[in-house]
């Protein structure tokens, strides 16, 4: 989706009329400054701080979530339980609570960190780019889930194999595999080897 006055003015303000900063980052992950929202993303995109959840039930399924089809940027589309930046000085293990639990109506349950990633992702249908440098976290969903239907069009819970399966028929996030990819080893131990992730 190409960006327009309206999705830009959707994705760069906090519903305020303020502009939403994000952390700008060196290589390291140590914070050089802050970039609204959009102007980060704007090619060749600006390094910036982002967190991954990924939120598994009793079972070991992942939950999925399909972005709305409002979003500015990868409407429509499949991804992990929930993404986002945290605010500047805002730690990523917060950030990731608070998020999950705005979109998704629920709180994350045993969350812990699962490593690091950078990557550098353009998505062709909007034109913008996923530069960031992305702190993962795992955890277990224990509770009903209530999407915002700003936020969140679809959930599903799925096992490695209905992932793989799903994957290779819809559309999912850029970033998607690269950050399921890196949170394996951790997402192996929480779930442990039976799960098949």
């Amino acid at each position: 989706m190409p960006i327009t006055s309206a999705t830009a003015a959707n994705s760069s303000s906090n519903g305020t009329g303020e502009a939403i900063l994000l952390e700008l980052v060196d290589e390291d992950g140590a914070t050089i400054g802050t970039a609204e929202k959009l102007a980060a993303h704007q090619p060749p995109g600006q390094l910036h701080r982002a967190f991954s959840v990924f939120l598994f039930d009793e079972q070991g399924r992942l939950l999925l979530q399909r972005r709305a089809l409002g979003k500015y940027h990868s409407p429509g589309v499949w991804s992990n339980t929930c993404c986002g930046h945290p605010y500047p000085d805002e730690a990523p293990f917060a950030a990731a609570a608070r998020r999950t639990h705005e979109e998704l109506g629920v709180s994350p349950s045993l969350m812990a960190e699962a490593g690091t990633v950078r990557y550098n992702h353009p998505d062709p249908a909007s034109g913008l780019v996923e530069q960031e440098f992305n702190h993962l976290f795992v955890g277990l969903v224990q509770a009903a889930l209530r999407p915002d239907p700003e936020e969140v069009g679809e959930t599903a819970y799925v096992t490695a194999a209905e992932l793989k399966e799903r994957h290779g028929e819809g559309a999912f996030s850029a970033w998607f595999m690269t950050v399921l990819d890196a949170a394996r080893p951790a997402i192996r131990e929480m779930t442990g080897p039976s799960a098949g992730w």
